[in-house]
């Protein structure tokens, strides 16, 4: 049973994010303030919860929130800064961008690094302990899948035969360095050809994961 606060009467905020572990794209975080009346049967860990689900949870939870609001942090970032710091930067442009000011943070996870100046609780799998973390969590997730399938969408119409892993990186807004580490780990597989390296047609990226290549669900 998820908790509604951690402390009544005080302003808490949930917060967390989807995309560290994917292969592609960005890193969303979503910050969440619940009235602490807020109930709701289906809210879980997003992980726990089918895409339906999510998806029917958003628009519940917009509606009722006393506030809330996404952060972003593109591959170019990524790279330069390493996916921890781009995570937790992340989150902090969320909170930046909520209409009401948390006394309080919720943050999933068991570290968090900010130049905000606001007190803060770091809660190991606290997406399936804290209402307003479950509540961040699937906000992040269907907002940063709502991206990744746009672009495989705008990809898609593309004719794309083979590209090397730069060339991959460019054109589909990669982080190279995760990319990279991913082949390293046999993840993907690129294919030899004359010594150099590429990955596979678009049609074969597509099946490398259940939910699509470029769409790098987790």
């Amino acid at each position: 049973m998820l908790l509604p606060y951690l402390e009544k009467g005080r302003i808490e905020c949930g917060v967390d994010e989807a995309g560290r572990g994917c292969l592609a794209g960005p890193v969303f975080a979503a910050a969440v303030i619940l009235p602490e009346s807020f109930s709701n049967e289906l809210l879980n860990d997003s992980k726990q919860l089918t895409e339906k689900q999510r998806y029917a949870l958003r628009p519940i939870i917009e509606a009722e929130a006393m506030a809330y609001a996404v952060g972003v942090v593109f591959p170019d970032e990524i790279d330069k800064i390493n996916i921890l710091n781009a995570s937790f930067l992340a989150m902090t442009r969320a909170i930046e961008a909520l209409n009401v000011k948390p006394e309080h943070l919720l943050i999933d996870g068991n570290r968090f690094k900010s130049k905000l100046l606001i007190p803060f609780t770091t809660i190991v799998k606290g997406d399936g302990k804290m209402m307003s973390i479950a509540a961040a969590s699937v906000l992040a997730k269907t907002y940063r899948d709502d991206y990744m399938n746009k672009i495989a969408e705008e990809k898609a119409v593309e004719n794309i035969k083979t590209l090397t892993a730069k060339e991959l990186c460019q054109r589909w807004n990669i982080s190279d360095n995760t990319l990279r580490s991913k082949e390293n780990a046999g993840i993907i597989h690129p294919l030899e050809t004359g010594g150099k390296k590429k990955i596979y047609s678009m049609k074969d990226i597509k099946n490398v994961e259940a939910s699509g290549f470029i769409k790098g669900v987790c």
